[in-house]
C-alpha cells in the first residue's frame, strides 16, 4: 500500500508539473505576441468601431450626431441592395459548391498518384492574384477573346461576337469560373494534406471487412476529410462574399455584388450615401464573422462525430 501511495503521489506531482510547464509556455507565447497583437488588433478593431459608429448615425460631415438604425432599415427597402444580396449569394454559393466538389474529387483522384511536381503545379494558381486570373479570362472567354477567334476561324461561329457572353453576363459565369479556377486547388491541397496524414489504415480495414469502393468512399473517406473540406469551403465562401476586384471587373453594373455597391456608394459625390455604403460593408463583415463562428462550431462537431464513429 505504501509503495502504491508513493507512486500515485509521484504521478500526481509529475502531472502538476506538466500542467504548470504548459501554462508557462502559453504565458510566454502570449507575452511575446502581445505587442504585435495589440498593433494589429488595435488597427483592425479601431477601423471597425469607427465604421460601425458612422453607420449608426455618428457621421459629422452630413450633420449626424445621434444613434440611429435608419441606414440599416433603409437597406431593407433598397432594390439595388436586395438585388445585390441575391447576386452575391448566387455567385458565392455556386462558386463555393463547385469548388468544393471539384476540389474533393481532384484530391481523391491524386491521392495515390500525386508527385512533388503535381503538388507544385497545384500551388501555382494559389500564387496567382485573383485580378490576374480575371485578366486572363477576359483574354480567353470574352467575345473578342482567344476562344471566340479560334471558333470563328474554324467556322463554328459566323463572327466572334456570336460567342456566348461569359463576361459581364447575366449569370456572372465569368466571376464564378474565376473563383472556381482559383479555389479548387486550395480545397484540393487541404483535403490531400489531411488524406496524407490519415494514411491508408482505414481504407485497408474497410477493404478487409468487405466494403466496396463506393462504400469506402461514402462511409470512410468522405467522413474523414469532411472537416478539411468544410473548413476550406467556409473560408472560400467568406472570401468570395466580400471580394471586390473580380466582381468589379467581370460583373455587370446592375445587379452588382454587395462589395461593388458599397465601394460605389462610398465614392459617390453625395456624402449622404456614405453611411449606407458603410452599412453595406458592416453587413458583409457581420455575415463573414457569423460564417467563421459557424465554421468553428461545425468543424468541432464533425471532428467529434468522426472520433466516435471510428473509435
Amino acid at each position: 500500500m505504501t509503495a502504491f501511495y508513493f507512486i500515485e503521489r509521484l504521478n500526481g506531482k509529475k502531472g502538476r508539473k506538466e500542467v504548470c510547464l504548459k501554462h508557462d509556455v502559453r504565458l510566454k507565447a502570449a507575452l511575446l505576441l502581445a505587442p504585435l497583437a495589440a498593433v494589429i488588433g488595435g488597427l483592425f478593431a479601431g477601423g471597425l468601431v469607427i465604421a460601425a459608429a458612422q453607420s449608426l448615425g455618428y457621421y459629422s460631415p452630413i450633420g449626424e450626431h445621434g444613434f440611429t438604425l435608419r441606414h440599416y432599415f433603409s437597406l431593407l427597402g433598397d432594390a439595388e441592395f436586395l438585388a445585390g444580396l441575391r447576386q452575391t449569394l448566387w455567385v458565392t454559393v455556386t462558386a463555393t459548391a463547385v469548388s468544393a466538389v471539384c476540389g474533393t474529387a481532384l484530391a481523391l483522384a491524386l491521392r495515390r498518384t500525386a508527385t512533388g511536381a503535381i503538388r507544385t503545379l497545384l500551388q501555382v494558381p494559389l500564387a496567382l492574384p485573383h485580378l490576374a486570373m480575371a485578366v486572363v479570362l477576359i483574354n480567353l472567354i470574352a467575345p473578342s477573346g482567344l476562344f471566340a477567334r479560334i471558333l470563328f476561324h474554324l467556322g463554328l461561329i459566323a463572327a466572334p461576337a456570336e460567342f456566348p457572353a461569359l463576361i459581364n453576363d447575366r449569370f456572372s459565369i465569368g466571376i464564378i469560373v474565376t473563383y472556381v479556377l482559383k479555389e479548387v486547388p486550395f480545397i484540393a491541397i487541404m483535403a490531400m494534406t489531411l488524406l496524407a496524414r490519415i494514411g491508408d489504415e482505414y481504407d485497408d480495414l474497410a477493404r478487409t471487412l468487405g466494403a466496396s469502393g463506393l462504400q469506402k468512399l461514402r462511409h470512410v473517406t468522405l467522413p474523414l476529410i469532411s472537416p478539411a473540406v468544410i473548413s476550406s469551403s467556409v473560408i472560400v465562401f467568406s472570401f468570395i462574399f466580400g471580394a471586390f476586384e473580380v466582381p468589379y471587373i467581370l460583373g455587370r453594373p446592375y445587379p452588382a455584388m454587395l462589395s461593388v455597391i458599397a465601394q460605389r456608394r462610398y465614392l459617390d459625390l453625395d456624402l449622404t450615401q456614405r453611411p449606407e455604403a458603410i452599412a453595406v460593408a458592416m453587413v458583409i463583415a457581420a455575415i463573414t464573422t457569423l460564417l467563421a463562428w459557424l465554421n468553428l462550431r461545425l468543424t468541432s462537431r464533425l471532428t467529434g462525430i468522426e472520433r466516435i464513429s471510428l473509435f
